[in-house]
């Protein structure tokens, strides 16, 4: 099973990523994603959703061999689909996620944290957005949430990463603690949230985000285009054969 939820105390879920190696997600695992994180919030007995991932890292995005074994472009709108449904639903839950991060989180595992409402991250844990080697764009929507506008770029144009340290400095993390204690410090940041009333905490994250300066959904959507046509350009294959480098 990729997706699982559970219930480890009144008021809260916790929907839990388990795709070995790397938690890189094929179509229907942003799918079940998705549906997981929907279904959780609109549980009128859940107060806030907690979502982690199992493993050493806690998603390094798009299963990239889905897409290389597809001769045409449906891997590819799928995933774009996908992506976009999952990223979505974190930001439209209708109470707030928290986000516990381990060890690498790539890719489209950037684009969770970055629409949650809040992150505890254990000290291993990188953060990173590797499109530019991959023949892909995308996401810098959600980096812009976690770090500054030029350091966003700087990020983005190298393909480098961040550490949950560097984040925490920058206030986009709530918490950085051992790994061994991710979960327990999660857990104990959305009970106390799950503590407020629900009907307000509904209302509180409708609120806040209707004030967000940018439309992150119809964002993504617009960096996704340019994904689209990298791939229809040859620019993608090539990159991704040459693992980023210019040939």
């Amino acid at each position: 099973m990729t997706v699982s939820t559970a219930r480890p105390s009144d008021g809260v879920r916790v929907v839990t990523v388990d795709r070995p190696p790397v938690n890189a997600l094929p179509v229907q695992g942003w799918y079940e994603l998705a549906d997981a994180v929907r279904t959780a919030g609109r549980d009128p007995e859940v107060r806030c959703v907690v979502l982690a991932a199992a493993g050493r890292g806690f998603n390094a995005g798009v299963d990239i061999k889905e897409l290389q074994r597809d001769t045409g472009h449906e891997a590819l709108i799928g995933a774009n689909r996908g992506c976009a449904e999952a990223f979505a639903a974190v930001y439209t839950c209708e109470v707030p996620v928290v986000a516990a991060v381990q060890g690498f989180c790539l890719g489209g595992g950037v684009g969770l944290v970055g629409n949650a409402d809040a992150i505890v991250a254990s000290e291993d844990a990188v953060f990173g957005l590797p499109e530019l080697d991959r023949g892909a764009l995308g996401a810098a929507t959600h980096l812009a949430r976690l770090v500054p506008q030029h350091l966003m770029r700087t990020l983005y144009y190298t393909s480098r990463t961040v550490t949950a340290a560097e984040l925490l400095a920058h206030g986009s993390v709530w918490r950085v603690v051992p790994h061994p204690e991710l979960m327990h410090t999660a857990l104990e940041l959305a009970e106390e949230i799950a503590a407020k009333d629900g009907h307000l905490l509904r209302l509180a994250k409708a609120a806040l985000n209707g004030i967000d300066p940018v439309d992150v959904r119809r964002s993504y959507r617009y960096e996704q285009g340019f994904t689209f046509e990298a791939n229809l350009a040859g620019t993608a294959d090539r990159v991704r054969d040459t693992f980023g480098k210019e040939a």
